[in-house]
């Protein structure tokens, strides 16, 4: 069943199988340009390469005019369209658990005997550092604390440092980072594996739209997808670099008095961009494979330390309320009327979902890539499940450490949050060896940064290369450069409100592909029923 099929079910027992072979008869990457031997989709590579470009320099050059441009799209999308975020988020993470649990679950990507290539710890960790490695470690401690202490808002204005604060700054945390940002990561993924796998169509975003389009996608209503793609990638990615760099920066300012300058900040950024393009080089295995594993074996470390070395008990408390709060108030924080919490609510969670659909056409493609082999049922429970049980010990382990340390009156958090990217180093402050496991944190930020630019790099690479994945490296190269200035610029646009400007761009990014997002489930419960039918009917004639 690997590859495009090329003969239709035709059988009398089989009459009522619906031909949908998805054959064509484009190639993948044949209307790229090859200038130097280059692989360069015409006009994808183009149009997204001038108008990203484009951004960066006027954002260099007018700095507080792109500043007020973002800041007022962002109030503009918030204003009209946080209801269209929440809904269509919803209605994915329904998509995914319906599918897995329905008979499609068992159509395998791939075909029925393909292998997988990847072992499953490994597969498990390309994940993770693909998919939220620079957030988990910015946020483990300052989220739950900032719900807790009241910094931006209270979720449902929870009255702040009460214990029902905890429970809700809990169950928020573990709401952003649980099953619905891996919904949204899951269907395109799952989408751009069946449909390259099975079907045989280019590994490119646009393939995914092929049982709606046919052969429209070949063109220039496939190329406006493909040029969204990586345009809410570019900016989701630049977001989670922008965020990684001030916390890497901050915390080397906390360990050794290097003032956490605007320029510390952008050095930073050009020296993990100078890693990354080595990553790139090493190529999947021995890049990002690597690295992810790397990524695993220092985020246990840290975990496990503060979980030893700070309040353990309440820590294990802590897992059970985590989960208890998450189930109760899973439903209420979904809501998108009459919400009283509106200026909380449009400041993380309508973010976090825009961010989340910014990244999910890189995610998403990524985990397409090492998933062949896996059973769609397979596929969904571990890309929905698993996070969700990593996000409970995570932010659990590193928030109740913050929160207690705020109500025992230790250290410098009682007094609240001054900046998000130092409450991780002012926890670990109060704790044994501090300056060790800080340096820990800094070297696990750094190599989550690096492999996110890197795979980040794959992936746009491969939409802009008309779904070549052996284009040459000086392309991933390109674009592991271009990620670096889009977080570069976004510093020096957003100022001393950087975060505020990167979150700006993040949401009037993720706008325009979340509609892409819902359309996608649609055309690939279309793709799936077909397969599950012709498999079905294959079973029948056999």
């Amino acid at each position: 069943m690997s590859g495009t099929k090329t003969a239709a079910v035709t059988t009398a027992t089989a009459a009522d199988v619906i031909d949908t072979d998805y054959e064509t008869d484009y190639e993948a990457g044949q209307d790229n340009v090859n200038p130097f031997g280059l692989e360069m989709h015409n006009p994808v590579f183009f149009i997204s390469a001038v108008l990203i470009i484009t951004f960066v320099l006027l954002t260099l050059m007018f700095p507080e005019t792109a500043k007020i441009g973002l800041e007022a799209s962002k109030a503009w999308t918030l204003e009209n369209f946080d209801w269209f975020f929440v809904i269509a988020s919803n209605i994915v993470l329904l998509f995914c658990v319906s599918v897995a649990a329905s008979p499609l679950g068992k159509i395998r990507l791939g075909g029925p005997d393909t292998k997988t290539e990847f072992g499953t710890a490994s597969w498990i960790a390309m994940l993770f550092s693909a998919g939220v490695g620079i957030g988990m470690v910015f946020y483990g401690s300052a989220e739950p604390m900032a719900y807790y202490t009241d910094w931006g808002g209270t979720p449902l204005n929870v009255e702040p440092r009460t214990p029902e604060a905890m429970r809700l700054a809990l169950a928020a945390t573990v709401f952003h980072w649980g099953l619905t940002p891996w919904a949204i990561y899951a269907v395109i993924g799952l989408a751009l594996a069946f449909f390259a796998f099975n079907k045989g169509l280019p590994l490119t975003i646009r393939s995914a739209f092929y049982p709606i389009l046919g052969d429209r996608i070949w063109g220039w209503p496939g190329h406006c997808i493909d040029i969204l793609a990586v345009i809410a990638t570019m900016f989701g990615l630049a977001t989670s670099l922008g965020l990684g760099a001030q916390q890497a920066a901050t915390g080397l300012s906390f360990l050794f008095g290097v003032e956490a300058t605007l320029n510390s900040k952008l050095l930073l950024i050009a020296v993990i961009t100078a890693l990354a393009v080595v990553s790139v080089v090493r190529g999947i295995n021995g890049g990002v494979k690597l690295l992810s594993n790397i990524n695993m074996v220092l985020a246990a470390s840290l975990l496990a330390f503060v979980f030893v070395a700070g309040p353990t008990m309440a820590i294990f408390t802590g897992f059970g309320t985590a989960i208890v709060s998450y189930a109760e108030y899973a439903i209420p924080l979904s809501d998108w009327t009459s919400r009283e919490d509106k200026a909380w609510y449009h400041g993380w969670t309508i973010f976090y979902w825009a961010w989340w659909v910014s990244w999910s056409p890189f995610v998403g493609m990524f985990i397409a890539r090492i998933s062949k082999g896996r059973t769609i049922r397979e596929f969904l429970s571990v890309v929905l499940v698993v996070p969700v049980i990593v996000a409970i010990i995570w932010f659990t382990t590193f928030g109740v450490t913050a929160i207690e340390q705020v109500k025992d009156g230790v250290g410098q958090l009682p007094a609240g949050i001054t900046e998000a990217p130092l409450v991780l180093f002012q926890m670990l402050e109060n704790m044994p060896f501090p300056y060790i496991a800080s340096s820990l944190a800094i070297i696990l930020l750094i190599v989550f940064f690096v492999t996110s630019s890197d795979s980040g790099s794959l992936v746009i690479d491969a939409i802009t290369a008309g779904g070549r994945t052996d284009a040459p490296v000086a392309q991933r190269i390109f674009w592991a450069v271009l990620q670096g200035s889009v977080a570069a610029a976004l510093l020096v646009g957003g100022g001393a409100t950087a975060l505020g400007t990167m979150q700006a761009g993040t949401i009037a990014s993720g706008l325009p592909f979340t509609l892409v997002l819902l359309v996608c489930c649609y055309s690939l419960f279309k793709g799936l029923l077909s397969e599950y039918r012709l498999l079905k009917a294959e079973v029948i004639t056999a």
